[in-house]
């Protein structure tokens, strides 16, 4: 099987059983109680629908949309208030980002995942001893 060399964006949702991911331009959709296992179920569904046309799908082909809120719960050790002091924002604007309160401009968003970003490159950085 040949690698797949586009990405597929993907979007996930919460729901009252788990979580929910749909690609937007595929039919392919699948569900789980948790985020790990709904990437392994989720990799499974588009392995399936790219068989027939020999392709083959990794973690690396995925480019997930995930909400705020989602992401700050899943991603419990990064503190929103650190995240907004680091990048220069009301924390609480962050707080009603987070909560779902208000949705954020693209600019907003953009300056929001590059601050998280710049703290995920630091932190692979680190060297404990």
């Amino acid at each position: 099987m040949k690698k797949l060399k586009k990405k597929i964006e993907v979007t996930i949702e919460k729901t009252s059983t788990g979580y929910s991911a749909y690609t937007n331009d595929l039919d392919v959709f699948t569900t789980a109680k948790n985020l790990k296992l709904l990437q392994v179920n989720l990799l499974e569904a588009l392995n399936l629908f790219y068989e027939s046309d020999g392709f083959s799908i990794s973690v690396d082909n995925l480019k997930l949309k995930l909400d705020f809120q989602q992401f700050f719960q899943y991603y419990k050790v990064l503190n929103a208030n650190f995240l907004a002091e680091r990048i220069g924002m009301n924390p609480t604007l962050l707080s009603q980002y987070v909560r779902g309160k208000k949705q954020p401009s693209s600019k907003q968003t953009n300056k929001i995942i590059n601050g998280i970003q710049t703290i995920g490159k630091e932190l692979s950085e680190i060297k404990l001893v």
